[in-house]
């Protein structure tokens, strides 16, 4: 039964993936899972009017219905909400994701073949990312890179990017996460010239604009710690590709934990930067993510959504076409990487 504030009284709590402390996927029929907090707080940041929200789903399934018939995406409520919120409930920027959002897959189809958590396994077991178990004080899930753990031998930079994108996948799930939003912690630990100069900028720009412009997630902080000298090479790479209001959320820590303990507490915080949640447990989210094979498998190995759809050109990502700007580009950023190395 909902309350006059839109939330639904499900009973008892949800499931809590175990060991991991991360809420369990909504059910396949939507029922609001929001807290009366969080309703108020999406109605406050999102523009989400809990009354209309079902009228506000539907317009956005008759509009892809109406002008892309042919697209063959998921229309289900739970889907939809996740590109409603992060554009705000604009009807328009949140087709423009769902479309950015599958064109991305097209566009770059070594990242999204096969894009399952078993094929990923050797970097999930390298140590390469976690998410840590506690969400911040803002209901905010850390995502924690460790870029020093990779070396170029170790298997090809694209499966970092993978693994990311699965991780990411995960998160969206529960409405919490759409809701909050989440928090990107990177160590630099170990990164040396070898990884640094590795992605180059047209890696850099499709990274980006899949997190910026494809993918239903808010991103609300990235936090650098131990960057070493070399990172102003590193984010001279991505800094373009940023818009202004992502770039103001880089901060930069250093070595300095005092200063990430200001934006994320230590009671949230592994023992490795001066938290009190115990060890840096890698394998915890790596189970979480193979428990759900099934799901990836039924979301990413399937047919072409987009084939037969006809999109306008800039709305795809950019690829070869501009391999020769770029790498004009990247020989000048390897020289700097170089410099301040």
């Amino acid at each position: 039964m909902a309350d006059q504030n839109g939330h639904i009284d499900l009973g008892p709590p949800r499931e809590v993936v175990a060991g991991v402390g991360f809420p369990a996927p909504p059910p396949p029929i939507y029922a609001c899972t929001l807290t009366p907090e969080l309703v108020a707080k999406a109605r406050e940041e999102l523009q989400e009017k809990p009354e209309w929200r079902l009228r506000d789903v539907q317009a956005l399934r008759d509009m892809i219905l109406k002008d892309h018939p042919n697209l063959r995406t998921r229309l289900d409520d739970a889907f939809l909400l996740r590109f409603l919120r992060a554009r705000k409930f604009d009807y328009d920027r949140a087709l423009q994701l769902l479309l950015n959002y599958h064109a991305s897959r097209k566009a770059w189809p070594e990242v999204f073949q096969d894009l399952k958590p078993s094929t990923m396994k050797h970097v999930l077991d390298l140590g390469f990312l976690t998410v840590l178990p506690r969400p911040d004080p803002h209901g905010r899930y850390i995502l924690c890179l460790r870029p020093g753990k990779w070396k170029p031998n170790d298997y090809p930079f694209v499966d970092n990017i993978r693994a990311i994108y699965l991780t990411l996948e995960k998160l969206i799930q529960p409405e919490e996460t759409q809701v909050n939003g989440i928090v990107i912690l990177v160590d630099y630990t170990g990164v040396g010239l070898s990884q640094a100069s590795n992605p180059g900028p047209l890696l850099a720009k499709k990274v980006v604009g899949i997190l910026q412009d494809g993918f239903p997630i808010r991103i609300k902080a990235v936090n650098i710690i131990n960057e070493p000298r070399i990172f102003k090479g590193i984010f001279a790479i991505i800094k373009p590709f940023l818009k202004e209001k992502m770039a103001e959320r880089y901060v930069l820590h250093g070595s300095d934990l005092a200063s990430l303990h200001r934006v994320i507490p230590q009671s949230v915080l592994p023992q490795e930067y001066g938290g009190v949640a115990g060890r840096l447990d890698m394998s915890a989210w790596s189970r979480t993510l193979l428990e759900a094979e099934e799901e990836f498998v039924v979301e990413f190995c399937q047919p072409d959504p987009l084939e037969g759809v006809i999109l306008p050109d800039s709305m795809l990502f950019e690829g070869e076409q501009a391999g020769t700007r770029g790498e004009d580009s990247f020989r000048h950023l390897r020289s700097q990487l170089y410099y301040c190395y």
